[in-house]
């Protein structure tokens, strides 16, 4: 069993271990809030990114929680919720929201953190936990692996909290941000000052820090998605920062990776939504300037497929044909005609095509070439678009 002691320093790390990570990390975070986005998209991806952090939150601690239940506790009423699993991650999704919309300069004092866990736990855990308040006499806890034991309870629970929140408002202000996230992360779950939801609140309150770091709203990254697919470093880097009194190298290196990495897949889903748009604006520019009747019917249907893959990403020929069935079976031939449109629009190279080879037959897989637009002119599309009612080229199903 580890026991706590109170560090000597709260923020103590090998600078030059970390020298890589951290300037990875700071990198990072500058690209990311360097992309322009419409409002719309961050929006939609500020949904999508608090939900992998609410599911990864729960999932660290054993919540086993299911995408239906997860999708219930982001949306539904308190007594609509269930399970223990629903309600806590409908309480971390509550206080993630809640945390979005604190004055920036509100001070990270005993009172923010005990509010925050009173959200994390209530209508969860409060059966068995009082919400923000910390542990007394003989409420202690153990957790981890190695076994890890929280600072005891009662009175020197109490002083060691207040001294973690007066250094949070000194010590911390010397380092940079990411590191000052980093360790109120570390340090609070290292304490374990309540009797539960000690680990949602500490990521909670690195998921604060972070906003002040400029990952807020549209670019609020969902770094307990990281935490839980790499758990088990997750919990060791913790445990190792532990055994090294309280030295938090080899967790500021584990996470401020992460950082790095959840600021790539976001910057990378945020560039998708603009390579989308760009695809959009050239689609519509491009069969807007059709002229005869019978091309602009045609580059109608087109249009509807394309956003049909633009909108939902690859799709098999039966799922196209389903889709679309509205548009196609007015006509003579619907099916017969779907394909002619896929094939013309396989010819304009709007469309990548995938092919899976079954054991007695084919799948046909297609999609939006999200590069279309830095590739096509206007004199190459007008050419081809010509030649197509009169094309007499090979089907792709050949």
């Amino acid at each position: 069993m580890i026991y706590y002691e109170t560090p000597d320093r709260w923020i103590h790390y090998d600078p030059l271990k970390i020298i890589d990570e951290l300037s990875d990390a700071k990198a990072a975070v500058i690209s990311l809030k360097a992309i322009p986005f419409l409002r719309s998209w961050g929006d939609a991806l500020q949904k999508i990114q608090l939900k992998r952090e609410v599911a990864g939150t729960s999932r660290i601690e054993g919540a086993d929680v299911t995408d239906r239940e997860l999708e219930m506790a982001m949306r539904e009423s308190p007594e609509q919720l269930v399970t223990r699993s629903q309600k806590q991650a409908a309480a971390a999704a509550a206080t993630y929201r809640w945390i979005e919309g604190l004055a920036p300069d509100r001070p990270i004092n005993a009172d923010l953190i005990c509010e925050v866990h009173r959200r994390i736990v209530t209508g969860a855990d409060d059966d068995h936990c009082a919400p923000g308040k910390v542990r007394g006499r003989d409420q202690n806890v153990v957790f981890g692996s190695p076994r890890h034991r929280g600072v005891e309870g009662g009175e020197q629970c109490e002083r060691a909290f207040g001294i973690f929140c007066e250094a949070i408002q000194k010590g911390f202000a010397q380092h940079d941000m990411l590191v000052q996230a980093l360790a109120l992360h570390y340090h609070f779950a290292s304490m374990h000052p309540f009797l539960d939801g000690n680990g949602r609140t500490a990521r909670a309150l690195e998921a604060l820090m972070l906003q002040r770091a400029g990952l807020k709203g549209a670019l609020f990254i969902a770094m307990s998605n990281y935490y839980y697919d790499e758990k088990a470093s997750y919990l060791k880097a913790l445990s190792d920062v532990r055994a090294q009194n309280h030295d938090l190298t080899p967790f500021l290196a584990f996470a401020l990776r992460g950082i790095a990495l959840q600021c790539g897949r976001l910057r990378d889903e945020i560039k998708t939504h603009l390579s989308k748009e760009l695809f959009r604006n050239q689609m519509t520019y491009l069969f807007g300037r059709l002229r005869s009747a019978k091309k602009r019917v045609i580059a109608e249907r087109h249009m509807v497929v394309l956003n049909l893959l633009l909108e939902g990403g690859e799709k098999e020929l039966d799922e196209i044909t389903q889709a679309t069935l509205a548009h196609y079976s007015p006509l003579g031939n619907p099916r017969k005609i779907l394909i002619r449109d896929l094939n013309y629009l396989l010819q304009l190279h709007a469309l990548e095509l995938r092919k899976e080879e079954l054991e007695k037959s084919k799948k046909f897989y297609l999609s939006a070439r999200l590069k279309w637009p830095e590739e096509i002119t206007e004199t190459e599309f007008f050419a081809r678009v010509k030649a197509m009612p009169k094309a007499k080229t090979s089907s792709f199903l050949s």
